[in-house]
């Protein structure tokens, strides 16, 4: 199912390659550069004040540390090799290897996409917190045990799901193209590994079966957790001439502004992924001569939240601002 020739498609070492021009290309190299430098920034500065700060940092730097490092690993261990092959490098693997490693991008791109959203899920549940409660954003003894089951679960929920990248992959023959695609892997094969199901019924099942999960789902809840943060904000406003001094109330401008970046990261995912889930399943589902040019613009709609997101989250965070202003004047 995986291994079918065709003939109208242009094949390149193991399988097929979506062309991109040399413009495209160091485009590219760019947006990879700027996530592995951003994300590993963003690790880098709130992490270090999640350890030295007292009794371990706060929640929200926590989930923003996964979600980060999230980001780091799918560059270093995917897009870093994408762009060696993009620049002429042909390295295959081993059948061995490759069910490695088509795990190992399926893992981590579904942990990307559910750390995301835990940010977002996150945020409206402190929104929500009555006032006693809301003291534990500004610092606490020690990370909380459900924030890190919650985070541990993500993880390994996530590696279940990647176990059919371990059983159902291969390393494809000179001759042979992929025939199917994962938005939660790669868009086309790298280092000589393809999708081996059994039939293209149960390839289309298992592609069809993670889309819903995997990408609609989690955009749809993205996207209803961002509109009620919204409207918990809203509602918080208009209690203030009624409850000045109530310590919820007096957080609203602060936790307005963090509103703003959250809503911002989660629209530039919803546009980065969803652009990228109906690029990959045209593909799967329909095929037809705008194939490539789609693949192509998946390639860059998966990137793009991994190369912005840094950015978007050094406006509204203390620490990544002072850093990088640190950094500038010198």
């Amino acid at each position: 199912m995986a291994e079918e020739q065709m003939e109208e498609d242009e094949l390149v070492g193991m399988g097929l390659r979506v062309s991109l021009s040399p413009t495209q290309t160091t485009i590219y190299i760019i947006l990879v550069i700027m996530g592995i430098l951003g994300n590993a920034t963003v690790v880098g500065v709130i992490g270090k004040s999640v350890i030295m700060g007292r009794g371990g940092g706060r929640n929200s730097d926590i989930i923003l540390i996964n979600m980060s490092l999230s980001n780091l690993l799918v560059s270093v261990m995917r897009n870093i090799l994408l762009i060696l092959s993009d620049v002429g490098l042909e390295l295959y693997l081993s059948k061995e290897w490759c069910q490695i490693m088509m795990g190992v991008w399926v893992w981590l791109r579904s942990v990307n996409v559910w750390s995301t959203l835990f940010l977002s899920a996150f945020h409206l549940q402190t929104l929500r917190r009555v006032a006693p409660v809301m003291g534990n954003m500004s610092g606490f003894h020690g990370p909380p045990k459900t924030l890190l089951l919650s985070i541990g679960f993500i993880w390994i929920f996530n590696y279940i799901y990647s176990i059919p990248a371990h059983i159902f992959s291969i390393n494809g023959g000179i001759n042979s193209t992929e025939t199917l695609m994962l938005v939660s892997t790669t868009t086309r094969p790298l280092l000589g590994c393809i999708w081996n199901f059994p039939s293209r019924l149960s390839g289309l099942s298992y592609a069809t079966t993670s889309m819903v999960i995997h990408e609609i789902i989690p955009i749809i809840l993205m996207a209803l957790t961002n509109l009620a943060s919204l409207y918990t904000l809203y509602t918080h406003g208009r209690r203030r001439s009624s409850v000045k001094d109530a310590p919820v109330i007096k957080r609203i401008p602060a936790e307005r502004r963090a509103a703003k970046v959250i809503l911002a990261l989660i629209m530039l995912f919803i546009v980065s992924w969803g652009t990228s889930i109906i690029s990959v399943n045209y593909f799967n589902y329909n095929r037809g001569s705008s194939s490539e040019f789609l693949l192509v613009i998946a390639r860059f709609a998966n990137i793009i939240f991994i190369a912005f997101s840094p950015g978007v989250l050094a406006i509204g965070h203390r620490r990544l601002r002072s850093f990088l202003k640190s950094l500038l004047s010198h």
